[in-house]
């Protein structure tokens, strides 16, 4: 509404002429919290004072103290000896209707609403980093993902972002990595420090010493040159299990098997100090160490391999276990986790709540309870690409579905969203069932026989209305499903996961006004 008013004046409007002259700045709508004020002041003959009590309650959700206080907006509050508090919209011209209207909008409005100073710092950070992200993506997503290293959840999610940008994020190497995550080519390596159990002294001497004497050339060269800086058997069980000693030509089992002897031979060395000396047959011991080789083991499973990643970064690195469902995720019109636990955004946050969404996603963790009732329900913690969130699963529910949940099982799951104030959206199970199953005779439990979702009908993959289509759907990202029907093929397609959107009259015109009449609709 504020971008249509700015660009057509003519259409701007206002529920009574008194609040022109706050809104009309803002090209009719309310966009700060200081307009909340004088609205209740100049409409209804509030103090300063009372009216910031009022813009407080709103923006905390006090909904007994607002509803109490629409009351007085619309007839005034007059105080037990007589004197007037607030005239009330009504005695100062303004019909109750009208003002009850009013009270709405500010009511919804004050929910996410800043104060103005506020709202232009935030105007600028938000078009300063939307300009980086846009124009240097790779620099610009190496530095957020390097500011919440100690945030594994975030981690997840802006790695998430990265893929749906097209940007390739490397696993930690040791030569390679730095401490924060940085650019590599077209790439970002991953940061060492995001590695558990490896300490900002380790690491920067690890740097130190690949700057000084070039990069480690072999397993045996990186133990031997990192011994005395701090290498331990826990930060060197980390490197190898998260990969960062890939580069070397052994495998992960092969590492995880020996080192503890070369550790053990590199103290023996130093306790004895005989570095450099001649044994009994001729031979220097840091020779006969370095020419030392791995027995040949076969390497871990590749579940095994993604789980130590998992243990020691937060994160799958250099795969996922759902990768093998990539194409039921696209097809089945799923939800990415992330996009249900918006952050700091009490509005995206209510935006969810109470809706269906579907979804593919691994058990990480079953916690089973039984209630007063006696009866046993479970919590489930639920992980896909992009992070985690606790789902509930009621006896009735668990009962017909008791099997499906087991730690490392990929499920399709129906549930619905529950926000509630100060604590982290949860879903509510309604019916899952394993992803392998999906579709044989298992479909129904997980998923509606209709399908809700965006529809386009385009005359073929050619047509050069899609691409202008597509530009639109990007803005508007989000969990709906979008599905093209391409009358040359009188096919129905489901459109890539990264077209998915957030359905809003805006762009359905803007869709509409491209592709024309009746070729777009939208199922709720």
């Amino acid at each position: 509404k504020y971008i249509e008013n700015r660009h057509n004046p003519a259409k701007i409007t206002y529920r009574h002429p008194l609040l022109e002259p706050i809104l009309r700045v803002t090209y009719g709508c309310i966009v700060y919290q200081e307009q909340v004020m004088q609205i209740f002041r100049s409409l209804a003959g509030y103090s300063l004072g009372r009216a910031d009590l009022v813009r407080r309650a709103m923006s905390k959700k006090k909904h007994d103290v607002m509803e109490k206080e629409r009351q007085n907006f619309i007839h005034g509050y007059i105080n037990e000896d007589g004197t007037v508090e607030c005239e009330g919209c009504v005695k100062r011209g303004v019909p109750a209707n009208v003002a009850n209207d009013i009270f709405n909008e500010m009511s919804s409005f004050a929910s996410y609403a800043f104060n103005k100073s506020h709202a232009a710092a935030y105007a600028v950070v938000a078009y300063q980093t939307a300009f980086l992200k846009c124009h240097y993506p790779k620099e610009y997503m190496a530095a957020l993902l390097t500011s919440v290293l100690d945030t594994t959840s975030k981690v997840v999610e802006y790695i998430d972002e990265c893929g749906r940008l097209g940007i390739q994020v490397l696993p930690p190497d040791i030569n390679e990595s730095s401490e924060g995550f940085t650019v590599s080519g077209g790439s970002i390596r991953f940061g060492l420090l995001a590695v558990k159990n490896l300490g900002k002294g380790f690491i920067r001497a690890l740097e130190a010493d690949r700057a000084a004497a070039g990069k480690f050339t072999s397993f045996h060269n990186f133990c031997e040159r990192m011994f005395s800086k701090e290498l331990n058997k826990r930060s060197m069980e980390s490197l190898i299990k998260c990969g960062a000693l890939d580069g070397f030509g052994y495998n992960r089992r092969q590492m995880l098997s020996s080192y503890e002897s070369i550790l053990q031979n590199l103290s023996t060395i130093a306790k004895t100090n005989i570095v450099g000396q001649i044994n009994l047959f001729g031979e220097s011991i840091e020779d006969k160490l370095e020419e030392q080789k791995l027995p040949p083991m076969e390497e871990y499973p590749l579940m095994n391999r993604l789980t130590m990643e998992k243990e020691t970064t937060g994160i799958y690195i250099t795969g996922h276990p759902l990768s093998e469902h990539r194409e039921l995720i696209d097809r089945v019109g799923t939800a990415r986790i992330s996009q249900l636990k918006p952050d700091d955004n009490e509005q995206a946050r209510g935006y969810y709540d109470g809706k269906n969404v579907t979804l593919v996603a691994l058990v990480n963790r079953v916690s089973v309870k039984t209630t007063k009732n006696n009866t046993t329900m479970a919590f489930v913690t639920l992980e896909d690409m992009s992070g985690t969130i606790e789902m509930i699963v009621f006896a009735n529910v668990l009962e017909k579905n008791s099997t499906v949940f087991t730690n490392g099982a990929a499920l399709v799951v129906n549930a619905r969203v529950s926000v509630r104030e100060d604590e982290e959206p949860k879903l509510i199970c309604e019916a899952a069932v394993r992803a392998s199953e999906y579709g044989q005779g298992g479909a129904q439990k997980a998923s509606s026989t209709k399908r809700k979702g965006l529809y386009l009908k385009l005359t073929g993959r050619e047509d050069p209305l899609l691409e202008r289509a597509e530009k639109v759907l990007r803005v508007f990202d989000g969990i709906t499903p979008v599905y093209v029907y391409f009358e040359d093929q009188k096919k129905l397609t489901c459109a890539p996961r990264s077209l998915w959107v957030s359905c809003n009259s805006v762009m359905l015109g803007e869709l509409g006004r491209i592709l024309g009449q009746g070729r777009v609709a939208f199922v709720e």
